[in-house]
């Protein structure tokens, strides 16, 4: 049984209630959200029980006095950037923000396409937003930026951009992941609003690192774990401990940038005195939550496995390179952690090599799979003819979790065989097996005439938040099933073929 790490509702409290004491004494606080608005699923590994979207509800808590304006950089839109999480583009993403954000009663004043410089994407991207009836403003790259102030803080920098309307007093920037735009964004309002007379302020509201638990704690280490790729480390704020005398934690990107953004906020302001540190400008309440200390340190070292499995993989497709793959190493050294410390990869691993010692793997290559179910039963399953490893696995998890005895098929041959004839026959497919995401169209298939498929069916929502590990590199319709059980899926770096294309 999973055990809650964290309180969101003491976290709610706390950070709504520093959030409303910032917005004091301005008419206008515009509050930059780091990482993910929506879906925070690192922050849910990390800290077992924590609600991906406790920010949303954040902002729904404070719906009477806060709006959103949403950023997305036109650069990725044009090389149709992908959210790793989900695995759709970030205009994508944003167009999923936009409703997420209406469903909760979150007003949206604008969307922002950010360091635009005509390009066509853009366009089009802008087109069908206004075609739609969404407010959408164009903002260029800011003149001077990083090192001339004078120009930067300027009618023809922060001042030449379109300004954006809103009528609440705490407005959110946000954007779909990093590099969206925001920082620049809330700074030109910024400018624009105190040149006009009208008193603004600026914050940031963040999560990781978090900046009242120790360096070396392990859920900042995980945080370094999944910034890997942008070479980002946390240190301690030398800024804070010079204004305050007190150690707090932050990250080299906002320790480097911070002198010159506290010139830039002096000088947008009048010259009025400013923020003393970066870690002074983030509203960060998040070890207010934390209710179980060991649990989140484990939680955190197991994530950090999980991201040195993810960059592996990433290297091996060619995504990621040696540095990164030598950084995710260095970090797991430094929690004494290796591979194997996560439950289900020796499982898997020995399935395959039983499967392989059989001489049952199917065209030559054996792909173990383990699942970890909610009570800490470990399932395993490899591929066949008929199934890949991680359908084989989910079909099992399903029987245990719904008490089906394992004589009992869930998908009937006639099922089966028609789905092999069209992959066959009508599409061309060498292969016949079924993938995962395959694999639950068949059963739901099966539970329109199958009680028992059906008591399966309903048992896979249990399996969100679990643990899975796989031998081989999953196939995209293996990782596509996984994502919507909601399965904290890992794998070696290695494929289950020799063919270069993957299907």
């Amino acid at each position: 049984m999973r055990l809650a790490t964290f309180d969101n509702e003491k976290y709610l409290e706390e950070q709504a209630a520093n959030i409303s004491q910032r917005a004091e004494g301005s008419e206008k606080l515009y509050l930059e959200f780091g990482g993910k608005l929506l879906w925070d699923w690192h922050a849910a590994r990390v800290l077992p029980g924590y609600d991906p979207n406790v920010k949303i509800r954040l902002l729904s808590r404070l719906k009477d006095k806060a709006e959103v304006i949403l950023c997305i950089f036109a650069g990725d839109i044009e090389r149709k950037r992908i959210r790793g999480d989900f695995g759709i583009t970030y205009d994508a993403s944003a167009l999923q923000i936009f409703d997420q954000l209406g469903d909760w009663g979150v007003s949206v004043a604008g969307v922002v396409i950010t360091r635009y410089e005509d390009q066509a994407a853009a366009d089009q991207f802008g087109s069908l937003l206004e075609r739609r009836g969404v407010k959408v403003f164009r903002h260029r790259p800011t003149k001077g930026y990083p090192s001339d102030i004078d120009r930067i803080v300027s009618p023809e920098g922060y001042g030449a951009n379109e300004y954006i309307p809103t009528t609440k007093p705490i407005v959110v920037v946000t954007g779909p992941g990093p590099g969206s735009g925001k920082l620049a964004t809330a700074l030109s309002l910024l400018y624009i609003d105190n040149l006009a007379g009208r008193k603004a302020s600026y914050a940031k509201f963040e999560t990781f690192p978090v900046w009242n638990l120790p360096l070396k704690h392990p859920v900042n280490i995980a945080y370094e774990a999944a910034t890997v790729d942008l070479a980002d480390f946390n240190c301690v704020d030398p800024f804070h401990l010079e204004a305050r005398g007190e150690t707090a934690i932050n990250y080299n990107r906002d320790v480097e940038i911070f002198p010159v953004l506290r010139r830039i906020l002096e000088r947008v302001s009048g010259g009025e005195k400013t923020y003393r540190s970066p870690t002074e400008m983030g509203v960060n309440r998040i070890a207010s939550g934390i209710v179980d200390d060991p649990a989140a340190r484990e939680a955190a070292r197991q994530e950090v496995i999980r991201r040195f499995f993810r960059h592996s993989c990433e290297y091996a497709m060619g995504v990621a390179e040696k540095p990164v793959l030598a950084r995710i190493q260095a970090i797991l050294d430094e929690l004494e952690l290796k591979p194997e410390d996560r439950r289900v990869v020796v499982p898997a691993r020995l399935e395959a090599a039983q499967a392989l010692e059989a001489g049952k793997g199917n065209q030559g290559i054996c792909v173990g799979a383990a699942l970890e179910l909610p009570d800490g039963t470990i399932m395993t399953g490899k591929n066949s003819p008929f199934l890949h490893a991680a359908s084989a696995v989910v079909l099992n998890a399903a029987k245990r979790l719904a008490d089906i005895p394992d004589r009992i098929h869930l998908l009937p041959p006639v099922v089966t065989a028609s789905i092999a004839n069209l992959k066959r026959d009508v599409l061309g497919r060498h292969s016949v097996s079924l993938s995962l995401d395959e694999t639950l169209i068949a059963l739901s298939v099966s539970a329109a005439m199958n009680p028992a498929a059906q008591a399966a069916m309903e048992s896979l929502k249990s399996l969100a938040g679990c643990e899975l590990h796989l031998t081989h590199i999953p196939a995209p319709g293996d990782e596509a099933g996984m994502r919507r059980l909601g399965l904290n899926a890992t794998s070696d770096p290695y494929f289950a073929g020799n063919n270069l294309f993957l299907a």
